[in-house]
């Protein structure tokens, strides 16, 4: 049978090894393929379960794109043929974001009054006059996406779907049957020779895999080499991690506690429990992958449209302050943090002020929870958030309480 003379039907040794292929080619690190589950399948039904469970126990937080159900009442990310029954096959892309072998980690001492945006929102593209243009992974990956699945169909006939952290799907699960990697403790994607800095792109294909032909089949699962070890569990502040040293225990997280989630998701007032557990995370968190022992030789990858953009690389808490609407959009639009927009983000700056108990953060934090007049920068209209004046209020009480 020749790919170029006829349209195949299922995946093939032959077709097998043009995806590892075409994946490198496209500027991915790692690919693997795994066969869709039925649902009446016992993994299957398992897994729909606990991702069941974990929803109704409240812990998707105030994410209501992971609560979706169909007509039937199903959760659509319980499986990925609730949402596509056509599906057969998925293809599972990595790309390595580690970009840069001198940046700090942000467990590192970090100079006093700064923040923290996590690693991946780092991502820039090189200008000619030698600044950077913010990227977004989800479009720095979609079109090396496209690449392979265009090269699919022209090979195939099947349908497909695209996917780069925005599908009906949970993509750490499909990542693990695929062989990318296991799901570690701290609930990423770890591969033993790549660590957990990994981005990930699903193609869904109505293709199946030619079962009789083991070699043909699915790439084999990765061991889950985790262990006893609890580093990450250990460090995390506010105790999103809810797994233990048992091997075999669940890997599961509370996003209601994770300091991603209250940077990026959660929108109005946080928890005022969790706060100081915040510290300088302004965006994102990257302590339990900054912990992992697997990322101690996590290789350094260059793709031209994630290259770290330095001034986002423990940021002062004054610089992010005092950005207008303009410059935030100057700085930010096309990346991540567009997305969370400006005025979550000087809130997360205002908790990050009171926990540096820094004195000279007082006049900003004044301005901001509309105490007295005040010279600070950029505090003009600031004050009329009433999410970013309590947390302001929250945050000068707590350096006043210091000194």
């Amino acid at each position: 049978m020749k790919l170029e003379t006829m349209k195949l039907e299922t995946w093939t040794a032959e077709l097998r090894r043009w995806l590892d292929r075409s994946a490198r080619e496209a500027g991915f690190e790692a690919v693997g393929l795994a066969g869709v589950r039925d649902p009446q399948d016992p993994d299957a039904a398992q897994e729909a379960a606990r991702y069941t469970a974990w929803v109704e126990a409240g812990r998707a937080g105030e994410m209501e794109y992971l609560k979706r159900r169909d007509e039937a009442g199903t959760l659509i990310r319980s499986g990925l043929r609730v949402a596509m029954p056509w599906a057969r096959s998925v293809v599972v892309c990595a790309l390595n974001y580690n970009s840069n072998s001198e940046a700090p980690l942000s467990i590192d001492p970090a100079a006093p009054g700064t923040g923290w945006i996590a690693r991946y929102a780092w991502s820039g593209r090189a200008r000619d006059d030698g600044t950077a243009a913010a990227t977004d992974y989800h479009d720095e990956l979609l079109p090396r996406l496209r690449l392979i699945e265009a090269e699919l169909l022209a090979q195939t006939a099947c349908t497909t779907r695209c996917y780069v952290d925005t599908g009906p799907l949970v993509e750490r699960s499909l990542a693990a049957q695929a062989g990318v990697g296991w799901i570690g403790k701290n609930t990423c994607v770890l591969n033993q020779q790549l660590g957990s800095w990994l981005l990930l792109g699903i193609i869904v294909t109505s293709l199946p895999l030619d079962e009789p032909a083991t070699a043909m089949r699915a790439s084999i699962p990765a061991a889950d080499r985790c262990g006893t070890c609890t580093r990450c569990i250990d460090a995390c502040p506010t105790g999103a991690l809810l797994g233990s040293s048992d091997p075999a225990a669940p890997r599961e997280m509370d996003a209601t506690r994770c300091i991603a989630y209250l940077t990026i998701e959660k929108k109005g007032a946080i928890d005022p429990g969790l706060r100081a557990q915040m510290g300088r995370q302004v965006f994102g968190c990257d302590i339990c992958q900054d912990v992992c022992p697997w990322n101690r030789r996590a290789p350094i990858a260059s793709h031209a449209g994630m290259q770290p953009r330095l001034e986002l690389v423990n940021p002062a808490l004054e610089w992010l302050a005092a950005m207008d609407a303009r410059e935030f959009k100057l700085r930010f639009k096309g990346s991540p943090l567009e997305r969370t927009g400006r005025k979550r983000l000087l809130r997360n700056a205002a908790i990050a002020m009171g926990n540096s108990g820094d004195a000279r953060f007082l006049p900003q934090l004044d301005a901001w929870a509309g105490i007295g007049p005040t010279d600070a920068p950029a505090s003009g209209g600031d004050a009329t958030d009433p999410v970013l004046r309590e947390a302001a209020q929250w945050a000068r009480a707590r350096i006043l309480a210091r000194r």
